[in-house]
């Protein structure tokens, strides 16, 4: 049976982009990474493999409900396949499990938490298994966004079905997570990946700093009227992402006041009550739905016509993922992002403590600040925010060289600060930190700068330094920004739980005392204001570390040769990929090729005891290939 012939059976006339390169790859290689977005068929790539091969395929899949449409559906087209989930009786997994030895589905799907189990173990052993499938690979990623426990099993299943064909999908991976699903399920490292689908250039992605509740409240209102009209009249739906549980309930309670058809969602309510809640968003029985991140995977309503994160979630990933949910039917849809001044102590705060209140690891508790600070410098501007997210996921291809749509592409550009005076003013802002160092918040460094009285500054005799008053023509508000980019280049940071201090790191030490370049976007003069109905603006005011540079075909060459090293260095320690380096530092070797460790040591990430330990091996990589490019 050829392709054709199969996808007929699966009721389609013809693949959608990528499709058919996926399948043929899978068939030729016996292995795939399959990064593409929720909606762009992942599933029929598995699918119509399985409903060819000998066997029974078997699915690792987290959403129950998932798992029963998708099984629903393959039957309905004459491919019988069946699901194994904690909410079917003891009898009818019986029933399943006796059949499924018995060889009479072609695709079993499974939870992740069912691996563990002996009874599943013991199927395993009697299956006549071609391929696995791993659906939501990204949730083996320890470093990733959500990462799942359970996951880590299949690596072992995998093991175990010595030989088996493997499919890994996702939505949403960046190259580091991308490495560390192939290092869980024991895949090797050029095992040929696939990544497609990732622009979405009909989202108006947006972002607004508010000073206030009001504000804030005032522009959700705005957004919900002008992509719904009003309540009642049909014209598809919303979604707002809520940090607490607390505030879901207050919004949603806000707008069910004004009119809206609105529920809350969380972790915390009842089982039952979620799966209602979300049985009646698919049925368009709820206009908005205010929700934490509990809620969405396997979410595919198509007439989202508004996303709103009321405060920023912990990653790049999290949040492209979350407002990938919008505009599925291609129609314009608006994603807004607010931003407010406490957003990085109270994220700093929450990463520090797991859900019981109990210390994470030091190295945990760094990675997902860097990948929280890796949003924040997203949220900053500084490039058409379609084309910067696209290239945090290696997907260079797809970029769109402005989208004409997001609120930095909208934004006319202000004059730039002249470099000389930009690095001046950084490593004053940096010198007010370092005084206050370990002592005092962010607010008490701006008095500090802008010269102002303050009983906490006379009492520790800072009024008497030659800081005081250093940068007294900047207004209050302007500063305040300033430090918080200082905080997302790595140059400050928090410390100490409910009333966080500040404190200057050792790379902003660096900065200070010129050793490191004091690259950076100042913040705009003007308030960011978001303009709906027409052209929701806002000023591009960041720009990494290191100067702008185009990331040509060597510099990807060099990338891809260090995330070879990387996942075969961390294999070899038995560590997670990013331990080794993150996608960041990666980029930014591949951007300076460095030939020297003074050299290597710009690149973000890379400080002393790195450097030592894999300072030789990086620079021959970056050797290797430029003397290879270039003799």
């Amino acid at each position: 049976m050829n392709l054709e012939t199969s996808l007929l059976k699966f009721g389609f006339n013809a693949f959608r982009p990528g499709q058919r390169e996926a399948i043929e790859t899978l068939l030729a290689t016996g292995r795939l990474l399959l990064v593409a977005p929720t909606g762009g068929g992942k599933s029929l790539s598995y699918q119509l493999p399985a409903s060819m091969f000998p066997g029974t395929t078997l699915v690792i899949s987290p959403l129950i409900s998932l798992m029963h449409d998708q099984v629903a559906a393959l039957e309905a087209r004459g491919v019988p396949a069946t699901y194994l989930a904690r909410t079917l009786d003891g009898d009818e997994m019986k029933r399943r499990l006796k059949r499924a030895i018995e060889g009479a589905y072609k695709l079993i799907y499974v939870a992740p938490e069912r691996l563990t189990l002996g009874v599943f173990r013991n199927l395993i052993q009697q299956l006549d298994c071609p391929l696995v499938a791993v659906d939501e690979a990204h949730c083996i990623s320890e470093w990733g966004h959500d990462f799942r426990p359970e996951y880590m099993q299949i690596g072992a299943v995998i093991k175990q079905l010595n030989g088996v064909r493997v499919l890994a999908c996702t939505a949403t991976a960046t190259p580091v997570v991308r490495d560390e699903i192939l290092e869980r399920l024991g895949l090797p490292p050029d095992t040929p990946q696939q990544i497609r689908g990732f622009a979405r250039p009909n989202l108006g992605l947006r972002v607004i700093e508010t000073r206030s509740r009001r504000e804030r409240n005032s522009h959700v209102d705005e957004l919900l009227v002008d992509s719904l009209t009003a309540p009642g009249q049909g014209k598809g739906t919303a979604i707002i992402y809520a940090p607490t549980r607390r505030s879901t309930e207050e919004e949603a309670n806000r707008l069910a006041e004004k009119g809206w058809e609105t529920v809350g969602y969380h972790a915390g309510m009842d089982g039952g009550l979620r799966e209602q809640v979300q049985s009646a968003f698919a049925a368009g029985k709820i206009e908005v739905i205010v929700a934490t991140n509990a809620f969405g995977m396997g979410i595919d309503r198509a007439d989202v016509r508004a996303l709103i994160h009321l405060a920023p979630p912990g990653s790049v990933e999290a949040y492209y993922q979350e407002v990938g949910r919008a505009g599925r039917d291609g129609d314009p849809a608006t994603c807004l992002l607010f931003l407010s001044p406490g957003d990085m102590a109270l994220r700093r705060r929450l990463i520090e403590s797991d859900s019981e209140g109990e210390a994470l690891p030091e190295e945990n508790v760094r990675h997902k600040w860097g990948l929280f600070l890796e949003l924040m410098q997203w949220a900053e501007g500084g490039d058409c925010r379609h084309d910067a997210i696209l290239r945090y996921f290696g997907d260079e291809d797809e970029t769109l060289h402005g989208c004409k749509r997001c609120d930095v592409c909208l934004e006319s550009a202000e004059p730039a600060f002249d470099p000389d005076e930009t690095a001046v003013i950084a490593r004053k802002a940096l010198c007010g930190v370092a005084r206050v160092h370990g002592r005092f918040g962010i607010q008490a460094a701006v008095k500090l700068l802008r010269g102002v009285e303050d009983e906490r500054l006379k009492f520790a005799h800072l009024h008497q330094t030659p800081t005081f008053g250093t940068l007294n023509t900047y207004p209050e508000e302007w500063l305040t920004r300033l430090i918080l980019r200082c905080v997302t280049a790595g140059w400050v940071d928090f410390q100490g739980g409910d009333r966080p201090v500040v404190a200057v790191t050792e790379v902003g030490r660096a900065v200070i005392f010129e050793k490191r370049p004091a690259q950076l976007r100042l913040p705009s003069f003007r308030r960011k204001v978001v303009q709906e109905r027409t052209t929701g603006r806002r000023k591009p005011s960041y720009s990494p570390a290191l100067p702008e540079k185009e990331f040509d075909r060597l510099a990807n060459e060099i990338f891809e040769s260090l995330r070879t090293f990387r996942i075969e260095t961390a294999r070899a320690e038995s560590v997670p990929p990013y331990v080794i380096a993150s996608d960041r530092t990666l980029r930014d070797i591949a951007i300076l090729r460095p030939d020297s460790f003074d050299d290597l040591m710009l690149a973000h990430g890379i400080g002393q005891a790195k450097a030592d330990k894999y300072g030789a091996d990086m620079l021959k990589v970056v050797r290797t290939i430029c003397e290879a490019d270039d003799p």
